[in-house]
């Protein structure tokens, strides 16, 4: 049996990126996912305070498929960084910056799912979807997104 190289397999996007611009797309997607569990905190702690008027760790671990330490151990990085205060025996609450990073969450989510239920996806997937690519679209993409499910309205 040979052993001689196979050929390349052809390539969808083209040459290889010069590293500078491999390097900052790897970062951006680091930074993504690095906001994302923070992001799907403070919006869920504004949900639950909307609906329950206050957010308790119990509720985020069942609502978020994890364990109450996990929670504990999140809630304690968002105190540090001034997103959320705990109260003892009440609950967590969003400082007015964490708020604010809730608002920005939400309405980005909403731009994403708007967008995909635009070009048809069904609601269920829309929704879902949207979970994930808020966190991943630049503003200027989402700009886009959002322009595109106007001009269909």
């Amino acid at each position: 049996m040979s052993r001689r190289a196979k050929p390349a397999p052809a390539r969808i996007n083209g040459p290889l990126k010069e590293i500078e611009e491999h390097v900052e797309g790897f970062r951006q997607v680091r930074e993504a996912h690095r906001r994302e569990l923070i992001d799907d905190y403070v919006e869920l702690i504004s949900d639950l305070i909307r609906e329950f008027g206050e957010a308790r760790q119990v509720d985020m671990a069942a609502r978020l498929g994890v364990s109450q330490p996990t929670v504990a151990k999140m809630l304690k990085r968002l105190g540090s960084v001034g997103l959320v205060e705990q109260v003892p025996y009440r609950g967590v609450f969003l400082t007015s910056e964490g708020e604010k990073l809730a608002e920005e969450s939400r309405a980005r989510h909403h731009v994403v799912e708007m967008f995909l239920l635009a070009l048809g996806i069904s609601p269920d997937t829309a929704r879902r979807d949207a979970e994930g690519i808020e966190h991943h679209v630049s503003d200027e993409t989402l700009s886009v997104f959002r322009q595109f499910y106007e001009s269909r309205q």
